[in-house]
């Protein structure tokens, strides 16, 4: 094993107890969400309690009264939380929740603090969660390793059930073209965020348009979901039937806002219906979900959801690459993925022959500057050919090793030179049966441009989000360092609330499932995917080789692990 290398995970989350288990969820809502405090002592920023790593703490100005506060991104219904305290902690504090971080609702509060670990029950609802502590139990200030927020899985909801899964649908119109393919009202009730239903682009594109599900009986209806594709209604009802013809509306709205709308209503009937009267662009109406909550009807048992990683995670997949100088990548874990690349890219990845361990605990990808004659690549700017003048490596898991959630993690050394793009990412697995990208999901966990190799990247990509429209974001290591100089460790800790992206153990980007569904498109990541490596030469987006490109180059892996 070479240096640096340990199979404990180097961060985890707050442990929660199985009290309250069937109501409450298991994540931490509040990890790697914006967190704020009162005062700062030094350099332990409030962040530090919400970064899920059990090593960084917030700690306070030595005096009573100080607060910390997170916000979780949407209103949720916390019902726990768990508090670890450095041994400067608060004898007495509460518990709060607000909507707008300004009026300020108690749901727990102590005289009798004890420090240590604390399991916090409490029940409130709140977009904004706070400790307001009110007397030290030390001469210092407050310090706390861990502010963890537990929330209900299952959004409020109560006893309400998703009636419309699998219900038979019906539509003013459908589309069914190259753009929009089988776009069906049964693609708005299969529970898949990545289909849709679409009105018809050659008749649908017109006011009034409508789409309605048979919940099979009468049904009492508390709730509905709309996840709208960017052609969505300004105006539209939300009607309800006894038998498909007689419509009574419950709801009605002239200033839909697209996206994601979660709307409370209350109705009985056995048929509901969307019901658009003004569309807020020039081309028709299409929902990627539609979904009816509530009781009776007669539904569908919808597939379960995947359940989070247990906490704290344990290890259940890893490479170590431990074994001879020269050995090959293990295919009983890895499986090459040989052929030209996407994206403009100028090498032909070869059979495992540009991948071999070093005999030192590392996998060794290498971009070479050599012709694969009769393989066809777009022209090398060096020569003009179009016969591909460099080789590389890239492999995959997809048909060994698939996941749903977890902590993904990989130390690497990156390469620097203009034209490489190295990477390590996951790709939605039914990609591998047929699904095509962007609608099986794709989340790159590090990309870096050998053109600029202080800059890192984590984006992931959907049908609504994908290509240079992805939602990432680049970050970079303290002091503006150098990505090539040394190994880095990059961590992906995924779950059924998004996806916190880490780097050498501190939060660099955090993907929240509820605020991109609101602001972005549909979430699409809650299903198995699989990893991919590989070392590319040149592309769209990393431009070029130039004379000044180094080859051979060399992408070097410590370790890859998963965690759940």
């Amino acid at each position: 094993m070479s240096q640096g290398k340990s199979v404990t995970a180097s961060t985890t989350e707050g442990a929660f107890t199985a009290q309250n288990a069937a109501a409450c969820g298991t994540t931490d809502a509040a990890r790697g969400r914006p967190a704020t405090a009162s005062g700062t002592e030094g350099p332990f920023g409030a962040q530090n309690a919400v970064d899920g790593d059990t090593g960084t703490r917030w700690s306070s100005g030595f005096t009573d009264t100080q607060w910390l506060q997170v916000d979780l991104g949407a209103t949720r219904q916390v019902c726990g939380l768990t508090l670890d305290w450095e041994a400067a902690y608060a004898k007495a504090f509460r518990i709060e929740v607000s909507n707008d971080a300004t009026t300020w609702t108690t749901i727990h509060e102590t005289t009798q603090g004890a420090g240590g670990s604390q399991t916090v029950t409490a029940s409130g609802t709140g977009r904004f969660v706070r400790l307001y502590a009110t007397q030290r139990a030390t001469a210092y200030g407050y310090s706390l390793w861990t502010f963890a927020v537990r929330t209900t899985t299952d959004g409020g909801t109560g006893g309400s059930t998703l009636l419309s899964y699998g219900r038979p649908g019906a539509a003013s119109s459908s589309q069914s073209d190259q753009n929009c393919w089988e776009c069906t009202p049964a693609r708005a009730f299969d529970r898949d965020p990545a289909s849709r239903w679409a009105t018809s682009s050659t008749t649908g594109w017109t006011d009034p348009a409508w789409i309605s599900v048979d919940l099979g009986a009468t049904a009492q209806i508390d709730k509905i979901v709309l996840q709208w594709d960017p052609a969505y209604a300004k105006s539209f009802q939300i009607q309800v039937s006894p038998n498909g013809t007689d419509w009574t509306p419950i709801y009605s709205t002239t200033t839909g806002t697209g996206f994601k709308q979660t709307i409370p209503v209350t109705g009985t009937g056995r048929h509901v219906r969307m019901y658009g009267t003004q569309r807020a662009t020039p081309y028709g109406y299409s929902l990627w979900e539609f979904q009816v909550y509530g009781t009776g009807g007669a539904p569908n048992p919808a597939p379960p959801l995947p359940p989070d990683p247990a906490t704290p995670p344990r290890l259940v997949w890893s490479d170590e690459f431990d074994g001879a100088a020269g050995g090959k990548p293990d295919p009983a874990k890895w499986k090459a993925d040989p052929g030209t690349g996407q994206n403009g890219e100028l090498q032909y990845y070869t059979d495992h022959d540009n991948a071999a361990l070093d005999g030192a605990g590392h996998l060794v990808m290498e971009a070479r500057k050599q012709a694969t004659p009769g393989k066809g690549c777009p022209p090398d700017p060096l020569t003009g050919s179009t016969t591909c003048q460099y080789t590389s490596a890239r492999m995959n898991t997809g048909s060994t090793f698939q996941f749903t959630y977890g902590r993904v993690e990989a130390r690497i050394k990156v390469p620097e030179g203009n034209g490489l793009w190295p990477a390590f990412w996951m790709m939605g697995a039914d990609f591998l049966t047929g699904r095509p990208w962007p609608y099986n999901g794709e989340i790159d966990i590090m990309e870096i441009l050998g053109k600029d190799v202080k800059t890192a990247y984590s984006t992931v990509h959907a049908p609504a989000y994908n290509g240079g429209g992805g939602i990432g974001s680049p970050y970079k290591l303290p002091q503006d360092a150098d990505f090539s100089d040394d190994f880095h460790t990059w961590t992906a800790d995924w779950t059924s609330k998004g996806i916190v992206y880490g780097l050498d153990g501190r939060t660099v980007f955090t993907l929240d499932k509820e605020q991109v569904e609101a602001t972005r498109g549909p979430w699409i990541f809650d299903h198995p995917h699989y990893m991919i490596l590989n070392l590319a030469v040149g592309g769209d987006w990393p431009g070029p080789t130039d004379t000044s490109t180094p080859f051979p180059s060399k992408l070097l892996v410590d370790y890859v692990r998963v965690y759940q």
